[in-house]
């Protein structure tokens, strides 16, 4: 049985939370794949190379979360394929943010291995995070924490550190 990861899963924080689903180390991989088109299992499989147990219990989660759906698509022999639904896709801007900072600081010298291309524009691309209130782009410098509307009493109480210093 797939379960997430329970250590995260109680904490009043949406980042831990988010971890006790995404955090198994083969899931981003697989979320990828699925955006990339390869719903089959055997094509994810072939392209993670990943033992077939894990990928099982990477796409029962996914499934279970309601970040993927089943969907048969051969009767003899039964085959499925992992289709992404709106909580998936919604994953989309993670992925790319994955990707922002691999090009940058795993890529070398050869540079990014993929590029991203805007259908709309059809110019590559890169994740720039903005404000959906404003528009502006968002840099650690220019942002800040506080208490939400599901913040616990001691949450609240205590607020949060102070950002350290952050660069411009």
């Amino acid at each position: 049985m797939s379960m997430p990861i329970e250590a995260f899963a109680s904490q009043n924080c949406s980042i831990a939370r988010t971890l006790s689903v995404l955090g198994e180390r083969w899931t981003m991989l697989v979320l990828r794949e699925l955006s990339l088109g390869n719903t089959r299992f055997d094509e994810v499989q072939r392209e993670l190379g990943v033992a077939t147990n894990i990928l099982s219990a990477r796409l029962t989660t996914l499934v279970d979360e309601g970040i993927a759906e089943r969907h048969r698509y051969s009767e003899h022999p039964e085959r499925y394929e992992y289709r992404l639904t709106q909580k998936g896709w919604d994953l989309q801007p993670i992925l790319l943010g994955f990707l922002r900072w691999g090009d940058r600081y795993t890529a070398g010298r050869r540079g990014a291995p993929l590029e991203t291309v805007h259908a709309d524009c059809g110019h590559a691309f890169h994740m720039v995070p903005t404000c959906s209130h404003c528009g502006g782009e968002i840099k650690p410098s220019t942002t800040r924490v506080r208490p939400g509307p599901g913040a616990t009493r001691e949450q609240r109480e205590r607020g949060r550190p102070r950002n350290a210093a952050l660069p411009a």
